[in-house]
């Protein structure tokens, strides 16, 4: 994806989508990220994954909302200054993120308000979604994103 301009609160409104690349997930990269920190059976073995409600070897969550988190830095959701989350309202896995799996983000703003301790900036709702490639969603969160405030941040009023 080409890269955008970074964006301040001024320029997003409600409603607006924005969208990442996609990355494919292999066995190996699900097998090494539990191994450090979700060290199930059903995500480190292909036969403790058979075995599991999951019926194979699946992705942690955690995994997945890490990817979800690379592909929205890279996709066209750039806000000036990062993405600074403020925390999350919500989070679910609808369906296990299996190997070869390939992800993409579509990302939705949900709500816009100005901060209410700082000026410079505001506070945005964001109802991302991490889909699979049969476009089946396979993690869905609301959280909540500070964004700089174009005036405030070049001194102009």
């Amino acid at each position: 994806m080409t890269p955008s301009p970074p964006m301040y609160l001024e320029d997003l409104s409600v409603g607006q989508i924005f969208r990442t690349s996609s990355v494919r997930l292999e066995a190996d990269e699900i097998r090494s990220f539990a191994s450090q920190f979700d060290p199930q059976p059903f995500h480190l073995d292909e036969a403790s994954g058979r075995a599991s409600l999951f019926g194979g070897l699946v992705a942690s969550g955690w995994h997945t909302a890490a990817l979800t988190m690379r592909l929205m830095v890279q996709g066209e959701f750039r806000i000036a200054g990062g993405l600074v989350g403020a925390g999350v309202e919500s989070i679910r896995w609808p369906r296990p993120v299996r190997p070869g799996d390939i992800l993409r983000v579509e990302s939705e703003i949900v709500e816009i308000r100005p901060s209410s301790s700082n000026p410079e900036r505001g506070v945005v709702r964001v109802k991302s979604t991490t889909f699979n490639q049969d476009d089946q969603p396979v993690m869905a969160q609301v959280a909540y994103v500070i964004v700089p405030r174009r005036e405030r941040a070049s001194g102009s009023e």
